[in-house]
C-alpha cells in the first residue's frame, strides 16, 4: 500500500509543488510555510508532497517575497495551482485536481494531509469536490465527474479559521477594534488587516469570517458528511492573550483566534472526528519575525506541534 502525505499552505502563501525528491533548487525549498515540516516529515521516513498555491491564477514558479524560492524542479499546471487570495470552493476545487494528479502519477492508495491556516479550509473544500464516488465533482462547484484521488484517512490543521480569522471577522464587522481592548498588538494587527485584505485579497478575506462559514446557514454546514470518515486533528495558537473578551478574538495567534482554530463551534455533525490542541505559537514565522520570537514558535515550524502531528499521523502514514 502507498500512502502520502500532503501539505497544503493558506491564504495568500506561495508554495511550490514538491515531491520527495524535487524541491524548489533556490531559497526555501518548500516555501516559507511548508519547508521545516517537509523536512521532519520526511526524516521520518514518510512520503510528502506539498501542493502548489499562489496569489492570483497561474502556476507558482517562484516567490520573490520575503524568504521566497525559485528555481522549481516541477511546475504544475494552472489547474492544480491553489489561487490562495481567491475563494474556498474554487481553490477546493484546483486541490482536488492536484490530488488526482499525485494519486494518478504515483499510485497512491491512501492520502493524509496536514493544512495550514486556510489550507484547511482548501482541503475541507477538496474533500467536498471528491463526492462520494470518490470523483472530483461529485460535490460544490466543480461540476461534472472527474478524476477520483486516493481516500483521505487523516486530516492534521494547523491555526486553521475554522469559524472565522481576525482579518475576515474585523472586514465583515464580526469584530472591530475596540474588541482589541487598547491592546497595541492587536489592535495593529486589526488595523493591517483591512489594508492587507483590500490590497490582496480574491475574495479569500470575505470567506473567511464568521459571518460566511459559522451558524446554520454558513459555509460549514454546507459540509456536513465530508469528513465522516476521516480523524481530524486541530491545533491553535494562543500566543497573544492580553484580554479574554470577546473569545471570537481572544486569544489569538496573531491570525486566528484559538477558539476558532480549535473548531470549538463547529457542530459534531460536521466535525464528528476531533482531537484539539493548543500551544503559545503564533500564526506563521511572518508573525515570528515581526514579534522577534524564533521561527520555532510558529505553528509550522514548532518541533512540538512536529511531534503532535507524528502523533495525529502514526505508523500507518509510512506504508
Amino acid at each position: 500500500m502507498v500512502k502520502a502525505i500532503v501539505l497544503v499552505s493558506g491564504g495568500a502563501a506561495v508554495t511550490p509543488f514538491t515531491t520527495p525528491d524535487a524541491v524548489a533548487g533556490t531559497g526555501l525549498a518548500a516555501g516559507n510555510t511548508m519547508t521545516a515540516l517537509r523536512a521532519h516529515l520526511l526524516a521520518a521516513g514518510h512520503t510528502v508532497f506539498t501542493a502548489p498555491a499562489r496569489i492570483g491564477e497561474g502556476e507558482a514558479r517562484s516567490d520573490d517575497g520575503w524568504q521566497g524560492f525559485s528555481d522549481v524542479a516541477e511546475v504544475l499546471p494552472a489547474a492544480m495551482t491553489i489561487n490562495s487570495a481567491g475563494r474556498i470552493d474554487p481553490a477546493g476545487i484546483a486541490l482536488a485536481g492536484f490530488l488526482a494528479h499525485v494519486t494518478e502519477t504515483y499510485g497512491l492508495d491512501g492520502i493524509d494531509i496536514v493544512a495550514h491556516s486556510m489550507g484547511g479550509l482548501f482541503s475541507r473544500a477538496a474533500l467536498a469536490a471528491r463526492g462520494s464516488s470518490g470523483a472530483v465533482g461529485g460535490a460544490g462547484e466543480s461540476g461534472g465527474a472527474g478524476v477520483a484521488f486516493a481516500p483521505v484517512g487523516r486530516l492534521v490543521t494547523l491555526g486553521t479559521p475554522w469559524t472565522g480569522s481576525l482579518l475576515g471577522d474585523v472586514r465583515a464587522g464580526d469584530i472591530g477594534l475596540a474588541d482589541a481592548h487598547d491592546d497595541a498588538v492587536t489592535a495593529a494587527i486589526l488595523t493591517q488587516s483591512l489594508t492587507f485584505a483590500d490590497t490582496v485579497s480574491q475574495g479569500a478575506a470575505d470567506e473567511v469570517s464568521h459571518s460566511f462559514l459559522a451558524g446554520s446557514g454558513g459555509w460549514n454546514a454546507g459540509q456536513r458528511g465530508v469528513l465522516d470518515a476521516v480523524e481530524v486533528t486541530v491545533v491553535a495558537g494562543d500566543r497573544f492573550a492580553a484580554h479574554d473578551e470577546p473569545p471570537r478574538l481572544w486569544p489569538h495567534d496573531g491570525l486566528v483566534a484559538t477558539r476558532s482554530a480549535l473548531a470549538d463551534e463547529v457542530p459534531a455533525d460536521v466535525l464528528p472526528h476531533r482531537t484539539a490542541h493548543r500551544l503559545d505559537d503564533v500564526h506563521s514565522i511572518f508573525f515570528a519575525d515581526r514579534f522577534e520570537l524564533p521561527w520555532e514558535r510558529a505553528l509550522t515550524w514548532d518541533p512540538r506541534v512536529f511531534d503532535i502531528v507524528d502523533g495525529a499521523l502514526g505508523s500507518e502514514a509510512r506504508a
